[in-house]
Parts: structure tokens; C-alpha cells; sequence
């Protein structure tokens, strides 16, 4: 292995956890489950695959194929995923912490007036 690919590799992996770290601190931080999810999804996605180039780069022992599959496997599922939380989220009637516009889904989507907390008079 080539000292070139062994820095890029450490490049890729470097940038890739630090996104993984703005995504944790983003779920940590941010208002409400729409931008946490935005956060996670967005991030987290692009540092774990940013990781997986990176190791692959900078270790022998990886298979590409494997690595291929997992980033693939990461592309595909990942926005499925964060869409239908989402949904699940806009449905029953999760807090929207800063909604710059009138709701756009209002008459296509049936939501819950209240978030689940406040339906079952428990403390958020």
C-alpha cells in the first residue's frame, strides 16, 4: 500500500467522522424530530460513507465489494427510512419548531392536533 492512499484514506476517514460528529451534535441540539432527523440523515449518511471510502483507501484487509455494498445498501435505505419517520412524525402531530410558511401538507395529509406528550398529559 502506497503512502498516497494511506493519507487520502486517513483524509476521507477524518472528514467522514467529523460529519458523524456534526450529526450527533445536531441530534443533540436542534428543536424538534423533523430537523434532528434532517440532521442524521443528512450528515451521518455522508460521514459513514465518507468512513467506509476511507478505510478502504487506507486498509488492505477490506474488500471492495463489501464496502460497495454497504455504501449502496447506506444510499438506498437511509432517505426510505428518514421519509417514512418523518411521516410517522407529521402524522401524529410532532412539534414543528420553526415553520417559516403555512403548512404545505394541511389538507393532504390527516395530522393529530397535539403531539402524543400533551394527548396523554405527560411533561415534554
Amino acid at each position: 500500500m502506497d503512502q498516497i492512499s494511506i493519507i487520502a484514506g486517513l483524509v476521507f476517514m477524518t472528514g467522514g467522522v467529523l460529519l458523524v460528529l456534526i450529526a450527533g451534535i445536531g441530534v443533540y441540539r436542534l428543536p424538534d424530530a423533523f430537523q434532528r432527523m434532517h440532521s442524521s440523515t443528512k450528515a451521518g449518511t455522508l460521514g459513514t460513507v465518507l468512513t467506509i471510502i476511507g478505510s478502504l483507501l487506507a486498509a488492505e484487509q477490506i474488500a471492495p465489494t463489501t464496502a460497495i455494498v454497504t455504501i449502496l445498501f447506506m444510499l438506498v435505505t437511509v432517505p426510505v427510512a428518514a421519509q417514512l419517520l418523518g411521516r410517522a412524525a407529521y402524522v401524529s402531530g410532532a412539534t414543528i419548531a420553526r415553520l417559516v410558511r403555512p403548512d404545505p401538507l394541511e389538507h393532504v395529509v390527516e395530522r393529530e392536533d397535539a403531539p402524543l406528550e400533551e394527548r396523554l398529559g405527560k411533561k415534554v
